[in-house]
Order: structure tokens, then C-alpha cells, then sequence
């Protein structure tokens, strides 16, 4: 796995509010640690202070801290970036627990359900609809093992038609 992508399974992965990460400069401990991106998309760093990072791919997350810290800091810093703990998804609708629950790699829809405590009597258990982090429209997708599920996604359980 090329360096800056430990623990990640998806590259285009793009970070976002709520997720905490793992930020280790080689030979700067006091520069190392674990940090959680902000509300406003930031993640506060000791000596180089707020760097963007919703949006950003590990990758470019990485190069982003690589720059700043480079900007007056460090000649030539050597940055790692794990996430530790992906920011959550929500499940709405005909479920019998709705609400937010804590992402988990490899997670599916039908595994997004049972952890929602499955459908209601009403809900229509053929489709699904999807709203990803970042996008403004909905997307209806099939309820099976094949529909994966990521950090920050809106999935809602409609009721069926009799």
C-alpha cells in the first residue's frame, strides 16, 4: 500500500467532517498525532495550524501537509496520514432504529439495515435510496450485498406501495 493510504480501501476516498486521523511526521513526534477534521473541513495542526482537508483524497491530504509544513517548518517532511475512524453514515425511513451509526469498512446496505434493527412491516424491501456525501440528489440503488455503503451516506428506507 504506497505510503499516506494505511487502513484506506477505496483511494478516491474523500475525507469529511467527523473523520479522525492519524498524522505522523517522521522524526517530529511533537508534530505526530491524532486529529478529527472540523466542522468547517479543517484539521488543526500544531506549528502550521488549519489545513483543508474535506474534499481532499489521502493523497492530496498528504501533499496539502506535506506543503505547509515545508512553508518555513521542515526541509523536507515525510507525512503519513491513516484514517482511524471514518465519519458516520445515517439510515432513515422504514427501519425499525433509525439514526446515525459508526462506518465500517466493507459495510452494505443489507449490513446498514440490520444494524438498524431491519425494516418495518411497511417498508419496500427491493430498493434503496442512496444519498452520497457531497452529492444533492438521491440515488435509487437495489437492497443487496452488492450496494455498498460509505462515510457520510443518507440511506432511506421507503415504504411500499400495497
Amino acid at each position: 500500500m504506497p505510503a499516506g493510504t494505511a487502513g484506506i480501501t477505496d483511494e478516491h476516498y474523500r475525507l469529511g467532517t467527523g473523520d479522525k486521523l492519524k498524522i505522523t511526521v517522521y522524526g517530529e513526534e511533537d508534530l505526530s498525532g491524532e486529529f478529527l477534521v472540523d466542522g468547517s473541513g479543517q484539521v488543526q495542526l500544531p506549528l502550521v495550524g488549519q489545513v483543508k482537508a474535506a474534499t481532499l483524497t489521502i493523497h492530496e491530504f498528504v501533499a496539502e501537509v506535506t506543503k505547509s509544513l515545508q512553508d518555513g517548518y521542515l526541509k523536507d517532511p515525510k507525512v503519513s496520514v491513516e484514517v482511524l475512524n471514518y465519519r458516520p453514515f445515517y439510515i432513515i425511513g422504514e427501519v425499525n432504529k433509525p439514526g446515525e451509526y459508526p462506518f465500517e469498512s466493507g459495510l452494505n446496505v443489507l449490513g446498514a439495515i440490520a444494524l438498524a434493527g431491519g425494516y418495518t412491516y411497511r417498508a419496500n424491501d427491493n430498493d434503496v435510496y442512496v444519498r452520497r456525501a457531497g452529492h444533492d440528489k438521491e440515488e435509487e440503488l437495489p437492497a443487496s450485498a452488492n450496494t455498498k455503503v460509505y462515510p457520510g451516506d443518507i440511506i432511506r428506507i421507503a415504504e411500499r406501495l400495497f
